[in-house]
């Protein structure tokens, strides 16, 4: 998979060549903070056919907010057989701390945050379960555990996607925009 560092983008795109870049994380993340040219296409909702669709080999920059989703991203494009993608390397994050222009709205609470809080939670209320009801809810935080390996290894988050799904981490369009475009 190629990648690109923030400032070698940033150098493209100064120098007049057009750039597609994609943001795959969710709405709310991308409404708190997104590179001023991103388009927000969360990784939920990711059709590689309908992205890549016309491009004519022209290539397609993904970022994310570190670079994890947006080496998934890539992945599921490049196994659709679309190979000249390139992710952002440190995603958004990266982008920020090198001072490249970004678009601040709203705070928000970061998917990977909201994991860390869902999955100690889990573990917290299996182990009080277990010492104060019954031993078999020690079995929840044994799953939760699982679950965290699991994600680590495969650098797949199934407790994350479940929460990109969560209404608070939906942005309602407005009749003047899509979450698919960028609102400068």
């Amino acid at each position: 998979m190629q990648t690109i560092s923030p400032k070698q983008l940033h150098e493209l795109v100064t120098s007049g060549k057009s750039i597609d870049l994609i943001d795959v994380r969710t709405p709310v993340e991308y409404r708190e903070v997104h590179v001023t040219f991103a388009r927000n296409l969360p990784l939920d909702q990711l059709k590689p056919s309908e992205v890549t669709a016309g491009r004519n080999g022209e290539p397609l920059y993904v970022i994310c907010r570190s670079g994890g989703r947006g080496k998934q991203a890539c992945e599921k494009i490049v196994a659709a057989g679309f190979s000249n993608v390139i992710n952002v390397e440190g995603g958004t994050q990266a982008w920020d701390q090198a001072g490249l222009p970004v678009v601040r709205g709203k705070k928000a609470m970061s998917l990977e945050r909201q994991v860390r809080i869902a999955a100690g939670s889990l573990v917290l209320t299996g182990v009080v379960l277990g010492y104060l009801i019954h031993p078999y809810f020690i079995g929840l935080s044994a799953f939760v555990g699982a679950g965290l390996i699991f994600a680590g290894v495969t650098d797949t988050c199934g407790m994350g996607m479940i929460l990109a799904r969560m209404p608070w981490n939906r942005v309602a369009a407005s009749p003047s925009t899509s979450s698919a475009t960028c609102a400068t």
